[in-house]
């Protein structure tokens, strides 16, 4: 098990689409428990294999709280199969978008096919905060960011930040 490093927004590979996974092998497993670790140690409750900087369709999400017990998914090739005409908006962040948050609308339910861990395809129906969180990281398989669902005006706002950031980085 690895903490993986987590790419910083504007990183061109954070706007990858991502390849499909053929088969959930022993790399593909390792890649999702240290996403696991990764994620915890962060601490957030999603996060896709572009973040990471491995551009295959793999997210790990776990929106439990502090006061229960871990409830990790880890989906390769999600997909939504089904999402509700009902929206619901939460306010937004991610691990490479460090400190910034911003109110996204999305779907209030879905359902998601995946491969897990063990290469065996499940469906799941997600609703309130892991709904958004599987439709976060599924977003970013595609390349797109939570800061593509805003204004352009708050998008800029923040990349603008993110850049002093990563420079500030930089320069240490």
């Amino acid at each position: 098990m690895a903490i993986l490093e987590i790419v910083i927004a504007p990183d061109p590979v954070l706007k990858t689409v991502c390849e499909p996974v053929i088969e959930v092998n022993d790399e593909v497993r390792t890649l999702m428990t240290d996403m696991l670790e990764t994620m915890y140690k962060a601490p957030g409750i999603g996060l896709a294999a572009c973040q990471v900087g491995v551009t295959k369709r793999v997210i790990v999400v776990d929106v439990s709280d502090d006061k229960e017990e871990n409830q990790p998914f880890c989906m390769a090739d999600p997909e939504v199969l089904w999402e509700s005409d009902e929206w619901s908006a939460y306010q937004e962040g991610c691990l490479s978008l460090p400190e910034q948050y911003a109110d996204v609308e999305r779907p209030a339910a879905v359902k998601v096919r995946y491969l897990d861990k063990a290469g065996k395809k499940v469906e799941l129906d997600a609703d309130g905060l892991l709904a958004t969180c599987i439709q976060h990281e599924i977003d970013h398989l595609d390349g797109i960011l939570f800061v593509d669902h805003i204004s352009k005006l708050k998008r800029g706002m923040i990349m603008k930040k993110l850049k002093k950031i990563v420079a500030a980085k930089a320069a240490d």
